[in-house]
């Protein structure tokens, strides 16, 4: 029967419905010879490395997961569900979990239903049934993320929540694996939250294989092991053949991976326990003993569509859906259980329906508990923040001793030299840092032996030696990845990202996955991080777009991340105090903007006036969240609000303009550009006569439009003001640069119009 033979009544069957009665079929039908039931310890059939009471245990979780997508299929028309990718076809990752450990992180796509039904067994008293169920009915009592998603995850089984960007979790996954072996050699072993000889797991399907996001996590896998570096991630491709609706090249994965160089290739039959769970357990003991990022390809198959809305009667030919349905793993499954003489067609029959009625009967359980009702809820866990425990974790001192050795002696502590610039004063910063927090590590492009191609971070591997400070391969998502991993891990990375320009390429590893962690774990799981950043324009003799990148509308679009960006070096020392201290107490995810052009700038009016340096604050000296600096306080006739680069300018024009005008000029510098402090806008606006807003980002969505709303909601609309910003345009080379951003004269241009 051809695709256009179908009848209309068999386009409108419901696959599942098919699926549900094939194995109903299967075993009322199936006739063939039956063995003497095996003991506890014996293999299911001969020469399987899965012993009886493992397969009975594994086939349990394989039923689990399938009556779980079954019962989404039918509860989501009735509005109790609200989820229905399911894992048919998939139930052999079960297999993975079975031959790992809990304390294994596990970074899981999407059809992982076996998996995680399998791994609960690993703990006494859960019920991957009931928790999963919360998770689908969107339950506020959902264990994994409060209701905010169906995410499989969980905190006591490490099990880590993803969200659905497509092979977004290879490289933190990668990263963790890296963390787990780089404890030991910073000296904090014992601080691992888990056993030294751990693994971590990342499952993915083969069409994500392809995605720019895995390549760069196998490429780093593989450079990382090609330097004899312990990486023991075990990469699960979950091969099913089909990306939604395209299909995977026949072969492909095989082709692709079987033959890299320092990628370890084990290949497993999904689809059959008693054939495949042995090839699983070589592949993770593999993994487990050499420390080496290894691939194991697991043959999967997809059945009843992608997801509930996935109709692929409509695309697909009838015979070859039933094809597919003929590879269920759940049917070799059935055989296995009537061959080996452990169940019956009675028994096994009775098992499965009595699974159904278990996920049916939480399902109704879980609709009746209480869903997230009010927006308090659902931002509840997106950017924790108690600021007396920061405060006083920021005003905490380093051991005198150890900043001593640090530094080289005690003349050379940075508070009794004389002012300086803000590189050398970011540098004494981070120096600090890493005297405080034992379990801090700075990483990223030429930060080691060179310092950063601006010296900021001279010194540091000296004095904290390699496994603290070091280089990584050219590739900013990997380094967001090995950041998340090292958090995951109980470390304080500080992650370098060398150009603002070269953020964009990663962003996705802060935006959907760094920031939003405690989002969709409940705040179970955290991501603490500070991201170093250059950035900014105003650079002369140097650059172009590329380094000289003023745009951070990217960065302000983050849910939950905190962004600081100083313009004098004895405010970059008590923000990233701040910053480490929002890392280290409530789990941030923080970014600290530096203003590349500001960072040898010594004088402010005139050349060698020295006005731009400052002394370095005592260690007790922090910053408040939010808190900005004010120069001129009471002066009304202007205020300009500004950051950054536009500080310094902004102070050189006012004083032009207090000459010109005769008037009194207030500048407010921001300091913290996300989340704006809208209350601190407001109250600096509230007696202005007139408002500027330099801004030397874009003009389209740069901070100025943040501040003009904040002044705007408070009810100032009526004050004259102008915006002073840079053009919509990338910034070309040489002197052409500073035609797209605004200057000194653009500020007193625009107080003149005030005027």
């Amino acid at each position: 029967m051809t695709a256009k033979a179908i009848p209309a009544r068999m386009k409108g069957l419901n696959r599942a419905e098919i699926c549900d009665q094939n194995f109903v079929e299967f075993v009322r039908e199936w006739d063939g010879q039956v063995r003497t039931a095996p003991a506890h310890g014996d293999p299911v059939l001969p020469g399987s490395a899965l012993d009886a009471t493992g397969f009975v245990e594994l086939l349990e979780s394989q039923l689990v997961s399938r009556h779980l997508d079954l019962m989404a299929r039918v509860l989501r028309v009735q509005n109790k569900v609200f989820y229905t990718i399911g894992s048919s076809g998939h139930e052999g990752n079960a297999m993975v979990a079975r031959a790992t450990r809990h304390t294994d992180p596990a970074f899981l796509h999407y059809r992982s239903g076996g998996f995680m039904a399998e791994r609960f067994r690993k703990l006494p008293g859960m019920d991957p049934v009931m928790d999963s169920a919360l998770s689908f009915a969107a339950s506020a009592e959902d264990p994994a993320s409060g209701g905010r998603h169906k995410v499989w995850g969980s905190k006591p089984l490490w099990v880590l929540p993803q969200t659905s960007t497509i092979a977004s979790h290879l490289p933190k996954a990668l990263g963790t694996a890296v963390a787990i072996e780089q404890a030991r050699r910073i000296g904090i072993g014992h601080a691992l939250p888990i056993p030294d000889d751990s693994i971590a797991i990342c499952s993915f399907g083969d069409a994500s294989s392809n995605h720019a996001t895995a390549q760069t996590a196998f490429n780093a896998a593989a450079w990382t092991a090609y330097q004899k570096l312990p990486a023991p991630v075990l990469f699960v491709c979950e091969d099913n053949g089909i990306g939604i609706s395209v299909k995977t090249p026949d072969g492909w994965i095989g082709r692709n991976f079987r033959d890299r160089a320092d990628l370890d290739y084990f290949h497993a039959d999904g689809l059959d326990l008693a054939a495949g769970y042995g090839q699983v357990q070589a592949a993770v003991e593999h993994c487990r003993r050499t420390r080496r990022p290894t691939f194991l390809h697991l043959r999967t198959t997809r059945i009843m569509g992608h997801a509930g809305t996935d109709f692929e009667i409509e695309w697909r030919p009838l015979e070859e859906l039933c094809a597919v349905e003929a590879t269920d793993p759940l049917l070799r499954s059935a055989a296995v259980a009537l061959a080996s003489g452990l169940y019956t067609k009675e028994s096994l029959l009775a098992t499965y329906e009595a699974m159904r009625k278990r996920c049916f009967a939480a399902a109704e359980d879980a609709d009746r508990r209480p869903r997230i009702t009010t927006l308090d809820q659902v931002m509840a866990p997106l950017a924790p923040y108690t600021p007396g425990a920061v405060a006083a974790e920021a005003a905490r001192e380093a051991p005198h001793d150890v900043r001593v050795a640090a530094f080289g002696s005690e003349d050379k502590l940075p508070e009794k030299l004389p002012p300086r610039h803000l590189a050398i004063q970011i540098n004494n910063a981070l120096h600090d840092l890493f005297c405080k927090y034992p379990e801090t590590l700075l990483f990223g492009e030429d930060v080691a032996q060179k310092g950063g191609v601006y010296t900021v971070t001279k010194g540091l591997q000296k004095a904290f030696k390699g496994s603290r400070v070091f280089n990584t391969l050219l590739d900013e998502t990997m380094i967001l990845g090995l950041a998340q991993g090292y958090a995951n891990m109980g470390m304080l990375p500080l992650p370098e990202i060398q150009y603002l320009a070269y953020f964009h390429n990663a962003c996705d590893q802060i935006r959907g996955e760094a920031a939003s962690l405690q989002f969709f774990s409940n705040d179970q799981y955290r991501n603490p991080m500070v991201v170093r950043v250059a950035g900014l324009g105003y650079q002369r003799g140097f650059g172009g777009h590329f380094h000289n990148d003023n745009s951070i509308t990217a960065l302000r679009d983050i849910p939950g991340l905190v962004v600081g960006c100083p313009s004098r070096g004895d405010d970059a020392a008590t923000m990233l105090r701040t910053l480490a201290a929002l890392a280290k107490v409530d789990g941030r995810v923080t970014l600290f903007l530096e203003p590349i052009a500001l960072y040898m700038t010594k004088d402010l009016y005139e050349a060698g006036d020295g006005q731009w340096l400052f002394p370095y604050p005592p260690q007790s000296e922090t910053m408040v969240l939010g808190e900005g600096r004010v120069y001129g306080e009471g002066a009304d006739d202007l205020v300009i609000f500004t950051y950054g680069n536009g500080v310094p300018m902004s102070l050189r024009a006012a004083r032009t303009i207090e000459r010109k005008h005769g008037w009194k000029v207030r500048v407010v510098d921001l300091r913290w550009l996300v989340p704006l402090n809208a209350a601190f806008i407001a109250e600096q606006a509230k007696t202005a006569k007139r408002i500027l807003v330099v801004d030397e980002g874009r003009q389209a969505a740069g901070v100025g439009e943040g501040v003009i709303t904040a002044i705007a909601e408070a009810g100032y609309r009526a004050r004259p003001f102008q915006r002073v910003v840079g053009a919509d345009t990338y910034t070309p080379l040489a002197g052409a640069a500073f035609l797209v951003l605004p200057g000194d004269e653009d500020i007193v241009a625009a107080a003149d119009r005030l005027a």
